[in-house]
């Protein structure tokens, strides 16, 4: 088996073990069985496990990661000890920990809403594009989350920083927005916010599902201003490229770090 193998075996087999995964897990499933005991349809359990997936997500994959790294710390020394590839151990070590995570929420979102029929009463484009968003928020946070363990030692302060990363990006951020709207409304916004817009990973996530639902109301300003410039047809392969931007680019900073970082 080749180091990667290996690497992403040993820590996806811890993980698998690890209860707050489990938790995890079972959360959603909780959430979603909950959205539809409580008399939701298809399109409506959709829209409000959105909103639990944007806010879960990212914190869930930051937290859980960062502690994960640190945890990991003799492991990685371990290996490094080895003459194994850095780049095989980063990969395997990144694996290990966003496919769990990515796994365990699709299951506890996916499963319940198949097994409840939803597939049938909404967009079977928007159950695809909501296990999407949520699979690549999984996997951009759960790069960010190496990329915070790596800088520093102190666990204490990359919780810190990790909590710090998701404030930002889930709820200041978009704070922020408006107050630039409210306080430039005079000037031409449009393209300014557009890619404001497509810097916050979430922001796209919750547009690349909204897109899919008859729900224009809950676009806001800059998800409206998206889906005017890109069509309803283009906007949902723009989201999935930025998302999958925001995935990949967050990869290569961790891996840069752990490749020259003295352990």
């Amino acid at each position: 088996m080749s180091t990667i193998g290996l690497v992403l075996r040993a820590s996806a087999r811890d993980l698998a073990r690890n209860r707050w995964l489990i938790a995890y897990a079972a959360g959603f499933w909780a959430v979603t069985e909950a959205l539809f005991y409580f008399g939701g349809s298809g399109p409506q359990v959709i829209l409000s496990l959105l909103n639990a997936v944007l806010f879960v997500v990212p914190l869930v994959a930051l937290v859980f990661g960062t502690a994960h790294v640190h945890a990991s710390r003799e492991f990685i020394e371990m290996l490094l000890s080895q003459p194994l590839s850095r780049r095989s151990v980063f990969a395997g070590l990144y694996l290990g920990l966003a496919l769990p995570l990515t796994a365990a929420f699709l299951l506890g979102a996916g499963v319940p809403l198949l097994l409840h029929g939803a597939a049938a009463d909404a967009p079977r484009l928007a159950l695809v594009l909501l296990a999407t968003g949520g699979a690549l928020l999984t996997l951009t946070f759960a790069a960010l989350a190496m990329v915070i363990a790596l800088a520093t030692d102190d666990r204490l302060r990359g919780m810190m920083l990790a909590l710090g990363a998701w404030f930002v990006l889930t709820l200041a951020y978009d704070g922020a927005v408006l107050v630039l709207v409210s306080a430039m409304g005079d000037w031409p916004l449009e393209r300014p916010l557009l890619a404001l817009m497509l810097l916050n990973p979430v922001d796209v996530a919750r547009v690349l599902v909204l897109t899919a639902l008859d729900a224009s109301a809950l676009l806001g300003y800059t998800g409206a201003l998206f889906r005017r410039v890109f069509g309803s047809a283009l906007g949902p392969a723009v989201a999935v490229a930025a998302l999958s931007a925001w995935a990949a680019i967050p990869v290569l900073v961790a891996r840069r770090r752990f490749l020259r970082r003295d352990f």
